[in-house]
């Protein structure tokens, strides 16, 4: 099976935003029944408008900065960060005078954390020792960065 690219990014991305969206342009990734994965781009004074839905989703920032809101909280975000908007909760986000680039990874269905509990147990071995599974492999030495 040949390796699947998608393109995102300046030259790649729609020019109007998702719905409930102004100064925010963006790709989508990848969308399935699991979920989407979003490249969005914040221009100065872009938002999300406040909303809320079923799903739980993350918004991992990038570049720059901006605002969120999550249910009546209110903070500044910057690169390196990841905020949770938790399901049926309103979240919004916004920059003033800055611009943010982040991705927005949307999970379909209900939030299935309870499950992490079992995925330990699942992997554990009679002993009560976790399991653990051969590492990945690096790639060679000489294999050098892409061109």
């Amino acid at each position: 099976m040949p390796i699947e690219i998608r393109r995102f990014g300046v030259g790649h991305r729609r020019p109007d935003g998702p719905p409930g969206t102004s100064g925010v342009s963006g790709q989508i990734i990848h969308a399935d029944a699991r979920g989407t994965v979003t490249e969005l781009a914040f221009r100065r004074g872009g938002r999300i408008e406040p909303h809320a839905n079923p799903n739980t989703t993350w918004l991992v920032v990038i570049e720059g900065g901006g605002w969120v809101g999550v249910g009546e909280e209110r903070t500044r975000v910057a690169a390196g960060e990841a905020v949770l908007f938790p399901p049926d909760i309103p979240h919004a986000a916004w920059t003033e005078h800055s611009e943010m680039r982040a991705f927005m990874v949307e999970y379909s269905g209900a939030d299935d954390s309870d499950l992490a509990g079992r995925a330990i147990e699942l992997l554990a071995d009679p002993s009560g020792r976790r399991s653990t599974s051969a590492p990945v492999a690096p790639p060679p030495e000489d294999a050098g960065e892409p061109a």
